[in-house]
């Protein structure tokens, strides 16, 4: 599934126009053809239709894993979930393959989102809050700090990895980057978030600002042909590295599984889940 750094990627492109299309920013919406009926989750068809023809896209904002068009009337949302994609094109291009929304821009783009899976959601809305409003801080935001983090771990007993997978905790953290961030900051993902002293929490802190950024700069992670272009899997510490060495210590990876999730960690470097360093 496409976590911060891989939405973020995405939005910058169709910002910027990047990874080989161009900016949707300042252009007209002229139509839109909808491919797969459960890919809009609201309004209907025919609302929506209607509603966004004409509307102009000013900006694209990203909270948690959601991308936010903010168009000159209504907000765009758009959840990747597992597969889904954003690309611009010219309009006389053959459609892309699991193609489910077509945007008609002017200028002859188009804004096609794609998903293997059809996992993915879009919702045409006046009220984005109703969509995003129950999501937790945003991490590389200025406010996410170690005092607040760790105020907010003073009270929890669940175990780290599950509360930092909670959408309403922190938004935009997934499977990959939580591993990567316990494992840089030498957490057992089974610890109690409790137990974790203000050091550990500042580094943590730090922790998960740093894979998050460092995702970004690379692209994102690839394992499949669902997600393109990003590189960052060449730099995982643990994800995916089961028996692998350590890239601290040269112990053996090891994967268990947490909250029904793979997860991957160094039992040398980031201790016994009891353990209270």
């Amino acid at each position: 599934m496409p976590e911060l750094p891989e939405v973020e990627t995405i939005r910058t492109a169709l910002q910027d126009g990047e990874r080989g299309g161009l900016s949707v920013l300042e252009r007209t919406i002229k139509g839109s053809r909808l491919l797969w009926e459960r890919t809009l989750a609201a309004p209907s068809r025919r609302v929506f239709q209607r509603r966004i023809r004409g509307q102009l896209i000013r900006d694209i904002r990203r909270r948690g894993k959601y991308l936010l068009f903010q168009l000159s009337a209504d907000t765009l949302v758009v959840h990747l979930r597992m597969s889904g994609d954003l690309r611009t094109e010219s309009e006389g291009a053959p459609l892309p393959a699991h193609c489910r929304l077509v945007l008609q821009l002017d200028g002859g783009l188009r804004l096609c989102f794609t998903d293997a899976r059809k996992f993915g959601r879009i919702w045409l809305t006046a009220e984005p809050t109703e969509i995003v409003g129950g999501l937790g801080l945003e991490p590389l935001e200025p406010g996410f700090t170690a005092r607040l983090l760790q105020r907010l771990l003073e009270n929890q007993r669940r175990r780290i990895k599950p509360l930092l997978l909670d959408q309403a905790f922190i938004a935009g953290l997934g499977n990959i980057y939580t591993d990567e961030a316990l494992n840089l900051a030498r957490v057992h993902p089974l610890r109690s978030a409790n137990t974790l002293s203000p050091a550990e929490t500042a580094s943590l802190c730090r922790s998960i600002r740093h894979v998050l950024r460092k995702g970004i700069r690379y692209g994102g992670t690839s394992f499949d042909w669902a997600y393109r272009g990003g590189d960052y899997q060449r730099y995982l510490r643990v994800y995916h590295r089961a028996s692998l060495p350590c890239r601290r210590c040269r112990a053996p990876i090891e994967r268990t599984v947490v909250a029904q999730r793979g997860t991957y960690f160094c039992p040398v470097c980031q201790g016994a889940p009891h353990d209270g360093r």
